[in-house]
């Protein structure tokens, strides 16, 4: 994986040639990511998926993130990231019924790893159901979800927990349920302002 090769950018955007995925971190070089974030309506209300990382994962394993992420190969457009949400959850989705939120800069910097990322932010609305899903134990434990009216006020540090209810894989693939509350140190430590963009880039798009 670390030899992945992926099309890497100046901090305006502008291509400037393809790195290897391990040297992409190790200097902080720009690249291009996909997330995917799915939402589902029940009775009026919204709800926002969460996938848990896998156990397997180097980094962060076992905590709260995107529904779907991943890195863009050099090889690939923004419409192959539906590629990783079909891998991670078993979903396949056509790239024409997601609705774009915008590319959202960010960094992350930890020991020896400079994560600099152009996100392509995607959000799919349908009536995804639980047993809809088909995880890849390598990428995801489990998938939940969280009333978006509370992931949006948590988001915003307006609340201190919030209620996740789902599933999560055991080791024979048996889906355990979850249900429970969960604060920040559940989460991927992403930066506070992009979950703040990211929530206050959702609710545009659901009132719109």
């Amino acid at each position: 994986m670390e030899s992945e090769r992926l099309k890497i950018f100046d901090e305006d955007g502008n291509p400037i040639g393809v790195a290897t995925r391990e040297e992409v971190h190790a200097r902080g070089l720009w690249h291009e990511t996909f997330h995917c974030w799915f939402m589902t309506k029940e009775d009026d209300t919204h709800y926002l998926y969460l996938q848990i990382r896998s156990e397997l994962k180097k980094d962060y394993p076992n905590l709260l993130d995107i529904t779907v992420a991943g890195h863009l190969l050099a090889n690939e457009t923004v419409q192959d990231g539906v590629r990783e949400v079909y891998e991670e959850t078993g979903i396949a989705v056509s790239f024409e019924v997601l609705k774009p939120l915008g590319i959202m800069k960010y960094s992350v910097t930890r020991e020896k790893l400079i994560d600099q990322e152009r996100a392509h932010v995607f959000l799919y609305q349908d009536g995804i159901t639980f047993t809809d899903f088909r995880l890849q134990r390598e990428e995801v434990a489990g998938m939940v979800r969280v009333r978006f009216a509370d992931f949006y006020m948590f988001c915003l540090r307006e609340k201190e927990e919030v209620v996740i209810e789902g599933f999560k894989q055991n080791e024979s693939g048996e889906k355990m349920p979850v249900l429970e509350k969960v604060g920040w140190e559940h989460f991927v430590p992403h930066e506070p302002s992009f979950y703040e963009e990211v929530v206050n880039r959702i609710d545009k798009a659901i009132k719109s």
